[in-house]
């Protein structure tokens, strides 16, 4: 009998608050977050155990490794878990400036219409590894979350908190009402990132690769840093970018 799990795929989906997420890390952390309204579960038999262990109030789907590819990307490195599930609730503002509030040092991350799902969702799992408070995303020129995103996570989307905005020069208006120092990355300012002084709440802008910045956006900033690199590397990949720029600032 055909299982009809597989008759919409995460391309095909057109409910805005529903995806599917698929690898292990990235399905066992979502599991475990009460926010997450599970549809269903689907694994592959020789990950029958280690879901039983977990004791969850659900009864998985058990398929074929090979039946993945029916409702997943064909590159999907599945790893025999995929979940369906909605999409998270986004965080405001007002919300990661309130978690500053008692904080001596503290920083948070800005996309600039960063726009690749995997690229994302490396610099949530740095965010995660850094202790950033959020990250901060323009919501018309940004991607939903999406099971590649989730996957590049590592689970870690589960806890890094996510404020999508209309506005990012008004959401970084708000961040410098709240104390927050404003810096733009750009590979032509005069100082590195590694100079700057780390004291105090912070916030770091990181635009798109190739167009950089967009011009009101940087120009509201309040500081301008690079990295620092070779002189014979013009610049990298913006998710590894962003994990140097945030270990920089998780420098006590």
């Amino acid at each position: 009998m055909r299982n009809n799990f597989h008759k919409h795929s995460e391309k095909e989906s057109k409910v805005k608050d529903e995806l599917i997420i698929y690898g292990r890390h990235a399905v066992l952390s979502a599991l475990k977050n009460p926010e997450r309204k599970i549809k269903k579960l689907v694994i592959s038999a020789d990950n029958r155990a280690e879901i039983e262990s977990l004791n969850l109030n659900i009864t998985p789907t058990v398929i074929d490794k090979k039946d993945f590819s029916k409702f997943l990307p064909q590159d999907a490195v599945h790893q025999g878990f995929a979940l369906y599930c909605n999409r998270l609730e986004n965080a405001a503002i007002e919300d990661l400036i309130a978690l500053s509030e008692n904080k001596a040092q503290c920083h948070v991350l800005i996309l600039d219409q960063v726009t690749d799902p995997q690229n994302i969702g490396a610099i949530i799992r740095s965010c995660a590894a850094f202790e950033t408070l959020g990250l901060i995303m323009q919501d018309k020129n940004s991607p939903l979350e999406s099971g590649a995103m989730d996957k590049a996570a590592a689970g870690t989307i589960e806890f890094v908190k996510i404020a999508r905005v209309t506005n990012l020069s008004r959401a970084i208006e708000k961040l410098k009402d709240a104390g927050f120092w404003v810096m733009g990355m750009d590979g032509y300012a005069e100082t590195t990132i590694d100079k700057v002084n780390k004291s105090g709440k912070t916030a770091i802008v990181m635009g798109s690769e190739g167009k950089g910045m967009r011009r009101l956006v940087e120009e509201n900033c309040d500081s301008a840093v690079k990295l620092p690199i070779s002189a014979n590397v013009e610049s990298l990949n913006v998710a590894t970018a962003a994990a140097i720029a945030l270990y920089e600032l998780s420098k006590k």
